[in-house]
């Protein structure tokens, strides 16, 4: 059942954006005024539909794979879970779903199942209970060649993280295929700020951190990202970010540890919940048709 419920996921991921990304789109056309977005807007919707309807990816490049796992500490097949994922990447490759991309860094030899030492990259978190929850998410090249990391003095503060993630998105300009959605980690550490900005891209559309001042702290990046003007694909415009998340841990005395890491507007994810029933529960916004 693991095995086919991670195939599922896996497709709907790479064949279609979540809902409230498709939407965020189409809310984007809807607003904007300079004909060029307007005109590369209309096709990202249009891929995303023709994607859906013909049941193939979204994106010639299907990425590299990430997964999360909260495993309950009584669900039955936990140490089997790595070998059913790397099984099922390595299927959907081989079946066509799946560009190879896992390359080795000192031979440049393609796996050519994308799979290979850490990829896909699985993180796991053990709860209490015996249900787990698996989600999905694609990281393509473009976005991940612009993330960046940052190392700010603490006596800088807020406002210098505010700068560090506006200097990112100048940086990388059109390059990550804007309308981009933003990840944003302050951590302890340099890993932990990239890991936790990579997490934010959890998070639906809209849907603001349960931290207020971080909601305002989204918010207004998400503002003043958006007052830049490298718009849609940068052809200029109102959109250049569909939304911005951040999320946090507490961090180290001596330092702001920043990681932004962006995903173009074809964002890919998906979840599901497996209950130690036996009942199976999507996410309705990630896997739809």
């Amino acid at each position: 059942m693991v095995r086919d419920i991670v195939r599922r996921l896996v497709f709907y991921a790479v064949t279609r954006v979540p809902r409230d990304v498709y939407n965020a789109l189409r809310r984007a056309l809807v607003e904007e005024t300079n004909d060029i977005a307007r005109t590369c807007l209309e096709f990202m919707v249009k891929n995303i539909e023709y994607a859906m309807r013909n049941k193939i990816p979204v994106c010639q490049d299907t990425g590299v794979l990430y997964f999360d796992l909260v495993v309950g500490e009584d669900f039955p097949v936990k140490s089997k879970l790595k070998n059913i994922i790397y099984d099922v990447v390595r299927e959907l490759t081989l079946e066509g779903l799946l560009r190879p991309n896992a390359v080795h860094p000192f031979t440049n030899v393609n796996s050519g199942d994308n799979t290979g030492r850490f990829v896909p990259w699985i993180d796991y978190s053990l709860v209490e209970g015996s249900d787990l929850k698996v989600s999905v998410i694609v990281r393509g090249g473009g976005s991940e060649f612009v993330a960046k990391l940052y190392t700010i003095p603490p006596v800088k503060g807020l406002n210098a993280v505010r700068k560090a993630v506006l200097e990112a998105i100048i940086d990388a300009g059109p390059k990550p295929c804007p309308p981009v959605i933003v990840g944003v980690g302050i951590g302890a550490t340099a890993s932990i700020a990239l890991k936790l900005a990579q997490k934010a891209l959890f998070r639906k559309i809209g849907v603001r951190h349960p931290d207020k001042r971080v909601a305002e702290f989204e918010e207004n990046l998400l503002h003043d990202i958006n007052k830049l003007g490298i718009g849609v694909h940068g052809f200029g415009g109102k959109t250049t970010a569909l939304d911005v998340k951040v999320e946090y841990s507490h961090r180290h005395v001596a330092l702001y540890s920043v990681g932004v890491v962006l995903s173009c507007w074809a964002l890919r994810r998906a979840s599901a919940i497996i209950h130690g029933d036996g009942k199976v529960e999507y996410d309705g916004d990630e896997v739809w048709d």
